[in-house]
């Protein structure tokens, strides 16, 4: 009896699942950049604008502190889940990011990189993989040299117009308040693999 109503719970846990990543519309994206998505298997992420709001609290001792948004660490275990890897370059060197990121599976940390081509050259190298195959999600301009380089230029709904006009893919979301766990939902929609699959398979075995 104990079975039976366990797998009745598995049921509607799956159910319910399903129902909440129907959200998911590829539909406003073109064939190419669904043709592209399809190759991602590395994305790319700023920090500040992206992972955050872009804003900086600074205390009396000069140390500084951001507020990240739990839906966006989500977003980056369900990449990790899917089997597309996640990387950081990022202008500034603040520990938080570290502190963050590292407890999310995120191992690929190039801080103080203002000039993104060679940490992104170096990802690429490290994970033996090509530019076609790797997503950049930026904000601003100094993400504009690894967005014209890789395979899918995202920007997320908030960045500067120099960013988006060079985006396939601009998030609805704006930066710190969920755009990271967005594009890694398009990117699993237009790979056809599903988020709620991924955490069931996680959670259940």
């Amino acid at each position: 009896m104990q079975a039976e109503n366990r797998q009745a719970d598995i049921a509607v846990d799956r159910e319910t699942l399903e129902k909440t990543f129907k959200h998911i519309d590829i539909s406003r994206l073109s064939g190419e950049t669904v043709e592209r998505a399809k190759k991602v298997k590395f994305l790319v992420l700023d920090i500040d604008g992206v992972c955050t709001n872009g804003q900086l609290y600074i205390n009396p001792r000069g140390e500084t502190t951001k507020t990240f948004h739990v839906h966006d660490g989500i977003g980056i275990k369900t990449a990790f889940m899917a089997g597309i890897g996640v990387g950081i370059i990022t202008g500034r060197k603040d520990t938080c990011v570290e502190a963050r990121m590292r407890p999310l599976g995120v191992t690929e940390f190039f801080c103080g990189y203002y000039s993104k081509l060679e940490p992104l050259a170096e990802l690429a190298r490290n994970q033996r993989i090509s530019y076609e195959e790797m997503a950049y999600l930026g904000d601003d301009i100094i993400d504009l040299d690894p967005l014209l380089r890789v395979g899918l230029p995202c920007a997320v709904a908030n960045a500067r117009e120099e960013v988006k006009n060079v985006a396939s893919v601009v998030t609805k979301t704006r930066g710190g308040e969920g755009a990271v766990r967005e594009l890694v939902e398009i990117l699993l929609a237009c790979q056809e693999k599903s988020p709620a699959a991924l955490y069931w398979i996680h959670h259940n075995g």
